[in-house]
């Protein structure tokens, strides 16, 4: 299993933490909630480009 797709999975995994423990995709979101999605959602990006990046 490469480097990429065991980051997509631990992404997809967090988002479902996120969403069924923290609420994050509820109506009532703060601003911490929203921070924290994106935080996570920059997070995954750069070690996508990381992983990616070592490949070459």
């Amino acid at each position: 299993m490469s480097k990429s797709s065991i980051i997509i999975i631990i992404y997809i995994i967090g988002l479902i933490i996120g969403a069924l423990f923290l609420d994050i995709w509820s109506s009532d979101t703060s601003a911490f909630k929203a921070f924290l999605g994106i935080g996570w959602t920059a997070l995954f990006l750069i070690g996508l480009f990381y992983s990616e990046q070592k490949k070459n």
